[in-house]
């Protein structure tokens, strides 16, 4: 089966759904039943896609799409570009890595979307209001027209059969969650650490947007410095793209007087976020609304001593070991709380939940993919 995945993206910088669609392209080309995976990327991306992420495999066929990073230029090649590339190329069907813009007649065989949250809905303050308006119109027309639709949580899909309870009879639904996979990755010092060794610090992953809850971090981080309840050679390490929020985390940054213990990263190799994850005194998320928190299961993979907000999907994702904060009340305190909490716990044993495996996702991608496959050939 050839499989060809659609990862084009505005991001000049590494993202969730950009490590969601390379790792989706990993684990199908480690399937014995898919003979090929092309991945279509833009040009901007094609700099991150080969030095971030490990695509070596005969099986994958990365392809960049020299177009202009323009909303207009993108969803232009979404609706024209792509169906004419799949004519040439006749995969046996497409794997939208994110919602976009398409019309499933133009397309010779199936086409699938994953969903990763509802944001557009659930959170319209991440894109404003003309925006967000926008993207509920594309995340409807993409729902609409797809095949099937793969969500990466239980989660999501309560809020997706919520917020839809209208779709197309014949098309078909899955959970299948994102994958964590560091097999072949052998971790590397942060660039960053290799001037300050033995420094001890505290990790975040996330973009900088409003529901990821990066100044509730910074202000309970800012708590406990001031207070000396942790040590005050303690870093804050966040690392994620730019965003919506960057402006306002960067001036509250200054405001607390933080510029040299809370540093912003970005574009960092897997083999770097790998020993960030393993060096790290806690692992801290303080979203208060996700699809599924992609670095929250890499750092359960990882046994990190893990942070989170009280909320169903990291109930869902997390393990027991996990410290969870209310985000009601106090947040701020309640998350200060649960820091001190994590530095006064044992170290947590070596866990890899089988649930965000390669094998097992490779096996119901397969699955999920030939069961459309096989109802549109009948």
């Amino acid at each position: 089966m050839h499989v060809l995945i659609s990862a084009l993206h505005r991001p000049s910088k590494p993202t969730g759904v950009c490590r969601h669609a390379a790792n989706l392209a990993r684990c199908l080309a480690d399937t014995d039943e898919i003979t090929k995976v092309t991945i279509l990327i833009g040009a901007w991306q094609d700099h991150y896609f080969k030095t971030v992420f490990d695509l070596c495999s005969n099986k994958i066929d990365v392809i960049s799409i020299n177009i202009e990073n323009s909303s207009l230029a993108r969803n232009g090649w979404f609706l024209w570009g792509l169906p004419k590339l799949t004519n040439q190329l006749q995969p046996d069907l497409v794997h939208l890595s994110f919602p976009l813009p398409f019309v499933r007649s133009q397309f010779p065989c199936p086409v699938i979307s994953t969903i990763h949250d509802l944001y557009p809905y659930e959170y319209p303050e991440n894109f404003g209001k003309i925006q967000a308006f926008c993207n509920r119109r594309l995340l409807r027309q993409c729902i609409e027209q797809s095949d099937g639709l793969t969500c990466v949580s239980q989660t999501t899909l309560d809020r997706l059969k919520f917020f839809f309870p209208k779709r197309p009879n014949s098309q078909k639904l899955t959970v299948i969650y994102n994958i964590v996979d560091f097999a072949d990755i052998e971790p590397e010092v942060a660039a960053f650490f290799k001037q300050k060794e033995n420094v001890p610090f505290l990790l975040n992953v996330a973009q900088h947007r409003k529901n990821k809850n990066l100044d509730l971090l910074i202000e309970a981080y800012s708590s406990l410095l001031k207070t000396q309840q942790i040590e005050t050679s303690t870093d804050l390490i966040i690392v994620g793209s730019d965003g919506p929020e960057t402006e306002n985390l960067l001036r509250l940054i200054q405001n607390l007087k933080l510029e040299t213990k809370v540093h912003l990263l970005a574009s960092i190799a897997d083999r770097e976020l790998y020993w960030l994850y393993q060096n790290c005194q806690a692992f801290v998320v303080s979203s208060s609304i996700e699809g599924f928190c992609l670095p929250l299961a890499e750092a359960i993979h990882l046994s990190c001593q893990v942070i989170c907000a009280d909320t169903p999907i990291f109930r869902e994702i997390g393990s027991l070991d996990c410290i969870y904060f209310d985000l009601q009340g106090d947040p701020i305190q309640n998350l200060a709380k649960a820091i001190l909490q994590v530095q006064r716990s044992p170290p947590v044993a070596d866990r890899q939940p089988s649930q965000f495996s390669k094998h097992i996702i490779a096996t119901q991608y397969f699955q999920f993919y030939l069961n459309i496959v096989s109802e549109h050939q009948s």
